[in-house]
């Protein structure tokens, strides 16, 4: 007769699993709302004249980088 041992996670490891999950998708949701956030700017640089955008010392080619320049370094 063959006898098996079943040994169910320990409740702390699920809920770690969960809570990772639930981290992650709150993560992405952060970035997706950081991101949502700028649109309005980017729009209302994309809106001004090329003259305008000099005198702040903008290129249209770089309205993006101009909005997000405290995430990246370029």
């Amino acid at each position: 007769m063959a006898t098996q041992t079943l040994s169910a996670p320990r409740n702390a490891a699920i809920r770690e699993k969960v809570d990772a999950f639930f981290a992650s998708i709150g993560q992405g949701m952060n970035a997706y709302m950081e991101r949502r956030s700028r649109m309005g700017q980017i729009q209302a640089l994309e809106a001004k004249t090329d003259a305008e955008l000099a005198k702040m010392g903008i290129r249209r080619d770089r309205i993006v980088h101009h909005v997000f320049r405290d995430l990246f370094y370029v």
